[in-house]
């Protein structure tokens, strides 16, 4: 009886289900279908949120540096960071070199032009002085014994023709006396003869005498004024050495202020190697570093405006330096109207270079967003303002405050301009509260 029971109402018979029902899959295969089903679900919820397959990135308002586009005007300017440095700048450097003995001046010392600011020794120099000033003296003495000699030659030739010529007038004169005398047989032919021979001697004498003083003549005509070249290069050589010892002495070259003379006594410098540094009381000057994005806009007369204590001072660019050191060129400006009173050398002032006049533009701020999109696109909001998407636009000019659009943009846009570090791979902002 009971057996019967229990065979129709099944207590002991367990229940088989279909060979493909989940409660039979093993442990492993069921955790894999979950997290796919999980992969899957999120897949479909991003693509719902992003709608065509972009990236998307919310981003919290207030993080963001939001501007509106502006139809205003464009200030053609970029601001300056000057140093002042004065106009003119004198180095003082070692000529031979030495020891220093004696420091006269300190920085910061007035000083006039020649005045001594140093002392120094170099026993070396002193010994090749002595031994170059022996050399110059005997290579002067050789040529005033040369110019010498030529002048004994020229003197011993005009002898020599005045002694001819006197010779010929004396014979001259006797042979004709004697000539008479022998006409009349008062003398004998012998003696008239002699004198006749002699006189001749000395007619053919004197052709040859002259001869010798002319080549004389231009010979020395030729070689003084060459001696006299040599001796004056030699004189300006033995100054030039005897000024060596000079030299140990330094002198200020300008008259003004000691700006530099870092040495102290004993201390060895080599020729070449700075000594001092002098600055003439001539004014000061600007110096400013300019990004090299301005380098073909900034050019000389240009004017800028810097402030000096509470006042707006003019001054205009002189001096455009042509090379480009880290992304920089440095510019020179001039004030206008002589410097301002009280400057201080490497003092540094603020102001701005105007590379233009005002003009009518379409303008943004500028913004941290250009380092990362260089001017090229930014994010522009919907009219809504809830989300923001990147566009490409084309900049011209820049100052430090504004940026004019040209193309890509209209006024009354809002963009953002705030740093664009973790947003330059989204394809659309979010902007959440």
């Amino acid at each position: 009886m009971d057996q019967r029971i229990h065979a129709e109402v099944g207590i002991d018979r367990p229940l088989v289900g279909p060979r493909w029902a989940f409660a039979r899959w093993p442990l492993a295969v069921k955790v894999g279908v979950v997290s796919t089903t999980v992969i899957i679900v999120a897949l479909l919820a991003v693509r719902m949120m992003a709608g065509s397959g972009d990236a998307v990135l919310r981003v919290p308002v207030e993080q963001l540096v939001i501007a509106t586009v502006e139809q205003g005007v464009f200030h053609d300017l970029i601001p300056l960071r000057a140093r002042v440095e004065p106009r003119e700048t004198v180095y003082v450097d070692a000529i031979d070199g030495g020891s220093v003995e004696r420091l006269l001046v300190e920085a910061g010392d007035r000083v006039r032009e020649g005045q001594p600011l140093l002392e120094m020794s170099n026993s070396n120099l002193a010994f090749s002085v002595i031994q170059e000033d022996s050399q110059i003296n005997q290579a002067i003495s050789q040529l005033q014994q040369n110019e010498i000699a030529l002048e004994q030659n020229a003197l011993s030739n005009q002898r020599a023709m005045a002694e001819v010529e006197y010779q010929l007038m004396r014979l001259e004169k006797s042979a004709a006396r004697r000539e008479t005398l022998a006409a009349t047989g008062a003398l004998a032919r012998e003696l008239r003869d002699e004198v006749a021979d002699e006189l001749a001697y000395y007619r053919r004498l004197h052709p040859i005498q002259t001869a010798i003083g002319q080549h004389q003549s231009e010979l020395r005509d030729r070689l003084v004024p060459n001696i006299h070249r040599q001796l004056e290069n030699l004189r300006r050589n033995l100054d030039v050495v005897q000024n060596k010892l000079a030299g140990l002495i330094v002198r200020s070259p300008v008259e003004g202020v000691v700006t530099a003379i870092d040495l102290t006594v004993g201390e060895h410098r080599n020729a070449g190697q700075r000594l001092a540094v002098v600055t003439p009381e001539s004014g000061m000057k600007l110096a400013a570093d300019i990004d090299e994005y301005y380098r073909t806009r900034v050019h000389a007369g240009q004017s800028a405006t810097v402030e000096v204590g509470n006042a707006v001072v003019n001054a205009t660019v002189r001096r455009i330096s042509p090379q480009v050191r880290d992304g920089l060129f440095t510019i020179d400006l001039a004030f206008d109207g002589g410097s301002p009173a009280d400057l201080v050398v490497g003092k540094t002032l603020l102001g701005r270079l105007h590379l233009g006049g005002d003009t009518p533009a379409l303008t943004v701020p500028t913004g941290a967003f250009l380092e990362r999109s260089g001017g090229n696109w930014l994010f522009v909001l919907d009219p809504e303002g809830g989300s923001a998407q990147p566009r490409q636009i084309k900049v011209g000019r820049r100052n430090s405050e504004q940026l004019e659009i040209l193309s890509g943009l209209a006024a009354g846009e809002r963009v953002v301009i705030s740093d664009y570090t973790s947003l330059d791979r989204a394809d659309r902002l979010i902007l959440t509260n």
